[in-house]
């Protein structure tokens, strides 16, 4: 098996994205843009009866996601393809509204927002096409069945315009704020929504990573730890 020497690494947003989960067993649990499977391995830590699908695009981060699933006896099913890419999704047999549950951590840039790295796998983790946000989240929805559930974590500077691209497939959509310490602006927001709801959006209170000391605060460290959820 391939070993990264260097690259992405899962941290606090995938602990964050994974304790918003919410899932029960046979559920149907779809990560994608999983890398090397933090995400999804971390739900299966708390629900091994679902049935967990990562979908990666470079194949030598879905074999280390195959790996780390073997190590973990996650029974996950590795899918290499790119979400951004229908006739990818279709070859490699992603079916439509088939998920009760959609986890996704999408690169953040897109091309020409900032300063791309030169690395072409670096790039590739944080960096999207030009409009490429509204398509990688209309492929996650179309995974998800009626109801099903998607949630997502980004920017917070990019907030107004995931709620736009994703109030026109979900509703019931929860927001939460993730702050560094608590008199600083956010840095990250979660969003939940289901497909197909018409419910309102509801502003949940924030998450707050460090306390003035600059250790974690008991919530983020109980997180971290596995001891708590968001739910």
């Amino acid at each position: 098996m391939p070993v990264l020497t260097k690259g992405h690494r899962a941290g606090t947003d995938a602990v964050l994205l994974a304790a918003s989960a919410q899932v029960k067993p046979g559920d149907v649990v779809v990560d994608v843009g999983a890398a090397t499977g933090a995400v999804g391995l971390i739900v299966a830590a708390r629900e091994k009866d679902a049935r967990f699908v990562f979908v990666e695009r470079d194949p030598d981060l879905a074999a280390l996601c195959r790996r780390n699933c073997r190590d973990n006896e996650v029974q996950g099913e590795i899918v290499v393809a790119d979400v951004l890419n229908k006739g990818s999704r279709q070859a490699a047999g992603l079916a439509l509204e088939s998920a009760d549950l959609v986890l996704t951590n999408p690169p953040f840039l897109e091309e020409g927002q900032a300063r791309i790295s030169p690395d072409r796998g670096r790039a590739a983790a944080h960096a999207l096409p030009a409009g490429g946000l509204e398509a990688w989240l209309k492929a996650c929805t179309g995974l998800l069945k009626p109801k099903g559930r998607l949630v997502l974590i980004h920017r917070a500077d990019r907030v107004a315009e995931c709620l736009e691209i994703s109030g026109k497939w979900l509703g019931g959509i929860e927001l939460r704020f993730v702050h560094p310490v608590a008199d600083r602006p956010a840095i990250r927001f979660l969003l939940s929504g289901i497909k197909g709801s018409r419910a309102p959006l509801t502003i949940l209170p924030p998450v707050i990573l460090h306390g003035p000391d600059g250790r974690f605060t008991p919530e983020a460290e109980a997180l971290h730890r596995g001891e708590a959820t968001l739910l």
